[in-house]
């Protein structure tokens, strides 16, 4: 089958016309609506094909043993790209790049570090496929800590730590001043008090307010840090990203990037009504927005399904508000001919009802 370009003027009947005339390209340009050159091309070639535009020879930087040695390497090391070109830079070719480098490894077939950790382990790399976030029953929940912009009205930045269900995207989060442990520490109380599932395990980064992983030598966490102390009590599995991969925690990630765009896009004019906004988006988020992880499902109602099927996975029902509204002082009078009519004098009115006395008849 011919293989033609997709911007290509003449088709491969046309070609084959251009190149069993006799005719100047001057008048087979005239005729089929082309260049002459493009006429002239066709005229001199023996196929009706697209050529390839791929150059005949290409230019690697790095030697036919200084690719040896770097396929050696990854499969002796197992580096990641970014890893393995850093020690390329250092120890084999200064000038290589990261493309240079993964072509390499492409050509090589050792471009894929997931089949040769398998290898190495002696297993299957097709045999345990990892589960998507929404193959977890909730429980399983991300923590992280976003940087607040300084309001006006503030001396310091503040911090905002958000806690968020990988199953159904449930959102939790509160505002401190600090990135201390005792913050984390009621972060993660609050957090257990507020969420209807069961947590049964709990993913963080390597900070100091969440563990004491690199302030030993051993580089592994103790679990006598305050606040696994504190998780461990609450019945929840306190697990750590892996070092320099904060993508592990890229759940909790592109939130925190939905919060930088209220942030960078909002004017506030103080703290407190910065703190409010991001209330009421989490409201909204968790309530009003449909994901496309949870088939375009809000969390509030991914909650409710699980909760159907696994009542035992929850100590307490999902709800839309905290509580009931309260209008203080006010009671709906009685109402006349079957229509309600306005409070008298300076009773208040519930916020957002609707006046309908002006329908009425007197």
């Amino acid at each position: 089958m011919s293989q033609i370009h997709p911007q290509a003027r003449t088709t491969p009947r046309v070609r084959a016309e251009i190149q069993a005339s006799e005719d100047s390209p001057a008048e087979l340009a005239r005729r089929y609506n082309i260049s002459e050159p493009t006429a002239a091309k066709w005229q001199a070639r023996d196929s009706v094909e697209d050529r390839s535009h791929r150059p005949h020879k290409l230019s690697t930087t790095l030697s036919p043993a200084q690719e040896a040695i770097v396929v050696e390497l990854r499969r002796l090391l197992l580096l990641p790209l970014d890893d393995l070109l850093v020690i390329t830079r250092e120890f084999v070719n200064a000038q290589a790049s990261r493309s240079a480098l993964d072509r390499c490894l492409r050509r090589h077939g050792v471009n894929n570090l997931r089949e040769l950790q398998a290898a190495a382990s002696g297993e299957s790399a097709q045999a345990a496929p990892p589960k998507r976030f929404k193959d977890y029953e909730p429980g399983f929940v991300h923590v992280d800590i976003k940087y607040l912009p300084q309001m006006p009205d503030e001396t310091a930045r503040r911090y905002l730590y958000v806690g968020i269900d990988r199953a159904t995207r449930w959102v939790f989060v509160r505002i401190y001043a600090d990135m201390e442990t005792t913050s984390a520490v009621d972060f993660v109380n609050r957090l257990h008090e507020a969420a209807p599932m069961r947590i049964d395990k709990l993913l963080t980064d390597n900070g100091a307010c969440f563990t004491d992983r690199f302030q030993r030598k051993s580089r592994t966490p103790s679990g006598k840090h305050h606040f696994d102390v504190r998780c461990r009590a609450l019945g929840i599995e306190h697990r750590l990203c892996p070092p320099r991969h904060p993508q592990t925690n890229g759940l909790v990630e592109r939130f925190n990037g939905r919060i930088a765009e209220i942030t960078a896009q909002t004017r506030f004019h103080s703290a407190a009504e910065l703190e409010q906004t991001l209330m009421n988006y989490v409201k909204v988020y968790n309530t009003r927005i449909p994901q496309r992880a949870l088939d375009h499902h809000t969390p509030l109602d991914a909650l409710k399904s699980w909760r159907a099927k696994s009542p035992d996975l929850f100590k307490k029902r999902p709800k839309n508000l905290p509580g009931l509204d309260r209008y203080a002082a006010f009671q709906m009078p009685p109402a006349t001919h079957g229509c309600a009519r306005p409070p008298s004098g300076d009773a208040p009115v519930a916020p957002g009802s609707r006046h309908l006395g002006a329908r009425c008849a007197p």
